[in-house]
């Protein structure tokens, strides 16, 4: 057995691709994936809540620090994962992105004040982008392109499927033990069985890649195997038409999740809902989300990635008009199934899109340019929605980013090819 900077690599001959051939290995890391977004979702439904009844915050854009912190620390986490698993395997990755989250639920916990759930919330960025980000990688290595849509949709299902249940459980035991500490026990229960069983059952996926990459036929001129990292991150982020179009509608996406996780209890709260009924709407958006990617992955292998997108697009755009113009519990139920269907068109076909058409030796760093692009929505969200909410209130702030998030979707029916999911 060869050994490479990458970890332990059997014979290429011997190492096959695909859902079937992998299921055991590519199971234990749906479940992994579903906790770490379990991690993520226990924040969800307390922290813009503890903003303003335990530290109180006054300003939106103030309260919204943590989110600001969390997108630019995943941001830039979700860039050098790709590169760092390139290097040195993903595994070593994985497991580093589960001991940076260890110290995540002691400071949101006995944080005394709002700079230390800021800190946390750096620790949980770093955390989120290693973890999840190899997660995606190294599916992708196991499946091969034939499946790559089912196994992003299997991904990003566990991940949000984890949020969505922790954000309604959180929600549960707020408001029946307080914001605090009874939410984040929960999240260091998730920390501790994902660290185990990342070490103890995960193997080792980087030669999965370089078989590929030896069977490899480019989707188009620019896919040879030689770029600097340099040129993957131009070709990702601005020259090759379908990756840049993944990009930026990526952004906007996690821009509206951003605003949704930040302002969203807030504006239910102060209209008069009770602690369940938020936690509630803040479940049933990423639940909505992650069961519908069970579907939307798989069907765009067979229908293609770009109309799955622009769709997507726009029907979040419609949910959240909804939101900016009810008043009340059920046409916000309504929204958040929308924004829900609409993002789990949306996701598992982006991701796919930049697979198919990044060359596996360099796939993993164009993943993770995309990432960083999709989660830097996170920050750039914070930022606007909490600035517009200052100045026009929240309403208004959410009906622009509805607008923003409609015009993503038509920057993709113009750039993005139509036919790049068609792989060897």
């Amino acid at each position: 057995m060869a050994r490479t900077k990458a970890g332990s690599a059997p014979d290429s001959t011997r190492v096959a691709l695909g859902l079937r051939q992998n299921l055991a290995q590519f199971v234990l890391l749906v479940a992994v994936n579903a906790l770490v977004g379990g991690t993520l979702g226990q924040e969800r439904t307390v922290l813009p809540l503890l903003a303003g009844q335990v530290f109180h915050l006054d300003l939106y854009t103030s309260a919204l620090t943590y989110i600001l912190a969390f997108g630019l620390s995943k941001a830039a986490m979700n860039y050098f994962a790709g590169t760092l698993s390139d290097r040195y395997g993903r595994k070593p990755v994985l497991v580093t992105g589960w001991l940076v989250a260890v110290p995540v639920p002691l400071m949101l916990i006995l944080g005394p004040s709002w700079g230390w759930i800021v800190a946390a919330n750096v620790f949980l960025g770093i955390s989120q982008g290693l973890t999840w980000s190899t997660a995606v990688i190294m599916k992708m290595d196991l499946t091969g392109p034939k499946q790559r849509g089912l196994a992003m949709g299997l991904n990003e299902a566990a991940g949000y499927l984890g949020v969505a249940v922790t954000a309604l459980a959180t929600g549960y035991i707020a408001s029946a033990y307080g914001l605090r500490p009874g939410p984040f026990l929960l999240g260091a229960a998730y920390i501790a069985l994902g660290l185990g069983l990342s070490v103890l059952t995960i193997r080792e996926t980087h030669h999965h890649a370089k078989t590929e990459a030896s069977q490899h036929v480019s989707a188009h001129k620019s896919a040879d195997a030689g770029l600097t990292t340099g040129r993957v991150f131009t070709l990702t982020s601005f020259k090759d038409r379908s990756l840049s179009a993944a990009s930026q509608a990526g952004l906007v996406n996690n821009l509206n999740d951003g605003l949704a996780w930040g302002l969203f209890p807030v504006l239910f709260v102060s209209s008069g809902l009770n602690l369940n009924q938020v936690g509630i709407l803040a479940a049933v958006y990423p639940a909505v989300w992650g069961a519908g990617q069970l579907f939307t992955g798989a069907a765009s292998d067979r229908w293609g990635r770009k109309w799955f997108v622009v769709t997507g697009m726009i029907v979040q755009a419609a949910g959240l008009a909804i939101v900016a113009a009810a008043h009340s519990f059920g046409p916000w139920l309504t929204a958040a199934v929308l924004l829900g269907i609409g993002t789990a068109m949306v996701y598992p076909a982006l991701l796919a899109a930049i697979g198919d058409v990044a060359h596996p030796t360099w796939r993993a760093r164009s993943v993770g340019i995309y990432r960083l692009w999709r989660d830097g929505g996170f920050a750039i969200g914070a930022l606007l929605s909490g600035l517009l909410a200052d100045l026009y209130g929240i309403p208004a702030a959410i009906a622009t980013v509805a607008a923003l998030t409609a015009a993503s979707g038509l920057v993709v029916a113009v750039r993005m090819r139509g036919n790049d999911h068609i792989t060897g």
